[in-house]
């Protein structure tokens, strides 16, 4: 077994938590679904998110393995990428527990328990107007540089996302001031589920991230130029010679745009 506790959290419990209490917390619940449920709880007076493993079970392991992946077994997963994204220096969310217990890796036990970071609003709902409101070219050119250098440091560094859209970066309402002065703009990277760490990030899963930042903001209105300013950022080259000395990486990145936009939004 395996329990990790923050001396914050502690802090708030009033004593060192058990595994047992742990994995019995309960709250708002935000997602449930099979053996896994997430759930925002007060505790004191601070907010916490958790999300509960309770086993993947051999059906989904197997079914894994027959596809090509290796299965997310619990809260692991997340925890590894909480800690190597804080490392790197990208914002995302502070860990205040984790646990995990049982030998047979389709029934362990797992959870990881994070400061939530409310109030916040995604990137998604804060640029939801752009189509038809205007941001100042200031405003928006500092969001691209902050999601290009987010995205740049990731890969760069062998991680991705797999579910990089621009609704899991978060602007913490506190913190949006800053979008009025001449301070960089502070982002949140969330929902770490199914994160991916290596000592190279694999080309393809480079397009999955590209591609589902393209399609999460094809409705905001942006320009050639706005598109242009993103691939300087992440590659650090001119989007001209980007695009021409690189011209499959980014036609296969647009082509799984396309295929998400087309895809039917599910009910």
């Amino acid at each position: 077994m395996k329990l990790e506790v923050t001396e914050e959290f502690q802090k708030d419990w009033g004593d060192t938590p058990s595994f047992d209490q742990l994995m019995a917390l309960d709250g708002e619940m935000y997602r449930q679904v099979a053996r896994r449920k997430t759930f925002k709880f007060l505790l004191k007076e601070t907010f916490y998110f958790a999300k509960i493993h309770q086993g993947v079970g051999w059906r989904e392991i197997l079914k894994n393995i027959i596809q090509g992946r290796l299965p997310i077994l619990g809260a692991e997963n997340e925890y590894d990428a909480i800690r190597a994204l804080t490392k790197l220096g990208i914002k995302t969310m502070t860990l205040a527990a984790y646990g995990r217990r049982g030998w047979n890796i389709a029934e362990q036990e797992s959870f990881v328990l994070t400061r939530s970071l409310e109030p916040a609003i995604s990137l998604e709902d804060f640029c939801a107007n752009w189509a038809v409101d205007k941001p100042s070219l200031k405003l928006k050119r500092a969001l691209i540089r902050r999601v290009a250098s987010i995205t740049r440091k990731m890969h760069e560094n062998g991680i991705n996302h797999r579910d990089l859209y621009i609704c899991h970066f978060l602007l913490k309402e506190n913190e949006l001031e800053a979008l009025n002065g001449n301070k960089d703009v502070d982002l949140y990277l969330i929902d770490l589920h199914r994160v991916q760490i290596r000592a190279k990030t694999p080309m393809r899963w480079l397009v999955k991230d590209l591609a589902a930042l393209w399609f999460s903001s094809m409705d905001l209105g942006l320009s050639r130029q706005d598109l242009f300013y993103f691939i300087y950022h992440y590659t650090g080259n001119k989007a001209t010679k980007e695009l021409t000395g690189n011209k499959k990486f980014w036609a296969e990145v647009k082509r799984k745009a396309r295929i998400l936009k087309a895809k039917p939004i599910k009910a």
